[in-house]
């Protein structure tokens, strides 16, 4: 495996960053996770916006898009075919240490891996801590991604692949990596950007392409709702088969199936 960093396309022995790197010290740094099947990345464009968003949101210097479709382009002509997990980290660079950016040019670092699969249905747990609807990087993709281990280690202490949060008012937010979706009486529901959630490419493309609307949920929705699924750019459109000690027997339900029946068409074209 060779990996891009700052111009240069490195064996994985060979590809280092200075260990005084701001995104090393104190997570300075966006990143985008982009699913690419044998050497053509999915929705790259909308994960290229979403970097530059992250980016300006951070007050990071704007990336070079065009650069970094081209890392991304040689990094995937180099990984053969198959599915593969492309990662683009773009950090402020190296700076002092302590919170201060240094005048540092930003770091950009692009490497793939095979994509592995994941399970037909999940196991979800619902989590103790929230997500901050007002942090000052609410809905930026940051290497700030502590809180996220923490809290997927947690479910999957209890038997769970993926944790839920809801936010500081009590509503449904998100996963640690997913987008999440309920179903109520026909109707595919799924939270508001306001809520704190990340705005998923996945999940931007469901409310494109299929019937789901943007609504305000209690956490407690999912303690009742008839069917629940997740998003994220690998898992596509995964459903739920138990929440904390809920089994929901079937899943996929039929309105999840249509969904992800959908995604996956939409997607192939």
């Amino acid at each position: 495996m060779r990996i891009w960093v700052n111009g240069e396309l490195l064996e994985e022995s060979a590809a280092t960053l200075s260990v005084l790197d701001h995104g090393y010290t104190v997570g300075d740094g966006v990143f985008e996770t982009v699913k690419a099947v044998d050497g053509v990345p999915f929705a790259l464009e909308r994960h290229l916006a979403r970097l530059a968003g992250s980016a300006a949101g951070l007050g990071l210097a704007a990336p070079d898009l065009g650069l970094v479709a081209k890392a991304c382009a040689e990094v995937l002509a180099d990984s053969g075919t198959g599915g593969q997990r492309l990662r683009i980290t773009y950090t402020a660079g190296t700076a002092p240490l302590g919170s201060d950016r240094g005048g540092a040019t930003p770091s950009l670092v692009v490497a793939a891996v095979p994509l592995s699969g994941w399970d037909a249905t999940a196991a979800v747990v619902t989590l103790p801590w929230v997500r901050n609807e007002r942090s000052p990087v609410v809905g930026l993709k940051t290497t700030s991604y502590a809180e996220n281990v923490v809290a997927l280690a947690y479910a999957k202490q209890r038997g769970a692949s993926e944790g839920l949060f809801a936010n500081t008012r009590g509503q449904l937010c998100e996963g640690t990596g997913t987008n999440v979706f309920v179903v109520v009486e026909g109707r595919v529901l799924t939270p508001p950007l306001t809520s704190g959630c990340l705005a998923g490419v996945t999940r931007a493309l469901l409310l494109e392409w299929c019937d789901v609307v943007e609504a305000d949920l209690p956490i407690d929705a999912l303690t009742s709702a008839d069917e629940v699924f997740l998003s994220s750019s690998t898992r596509d459109v995964q459903p739920v088969h138990r929440v904390d000690d809920r089994v929901l027997s079937g899943a996929p339900g039929p309105v999840t199936e249509r969904c992800a029946e959908q995604f996956a068409r939409r997607a192939a074209a």
